[in-house]
């Protein structure tokens, strides 16, 4: 009984730690995006900087995380600001998470970030 409540306690902790680690690569992503001069530029610097967030956590997807940046736009007294968002999914398994290989299943975790385009980036 209490083994597995002290395997629930790990689990959970690793599970929000992992949460924070895909939140914090949307949050790189989105900033990567911010500073690129192209679309294409944005979509790739998007990519690159998730797929190092996460490595560098050693959080294994099972499919490749998703990060494509959508723009967006945010009205402000200053005026018009334009915006990207990355918002990146990754389904990670249960066995990585519990540090138990067997362990059936999947957990997928989704982070968000939006970052302002940087106007001084160039063009």
């Amino acid at each position: 009984m209490i083994l597995s409540f002290a395997l629930m306690a790990v689990a959970a902790g690793r599970l929000q730690t992992t949460g924070a680690v895909v939140d914090a690569a949307a949050r790189a992503g989105a900033r990567a995006a911010s500073l690129a001069r192209t679309p294409e530029g944005a979509r790739q610097a998007a990519a690159d900087a998730v797929g190092q967030a996460l490595a560098a956590r050693q959080v294994r997807c099972e499919t490749e995380p998703t990060g494509d940046p959508e723009y967006g736009s945010l009205r402000t007294d200053g005026g018009t600001l334009t915006t990207v968002t990355v918002r990146v999914s990754c389904t990670v398994p249960l066995s990585d998470l519990l540090g138990l290989d067997g362990t059936p299943g999947s957990k997928t975790l989704t982070g968000t970030f939006t970052s302002v385009l940087d106007r001084y980036r160039g063009n």
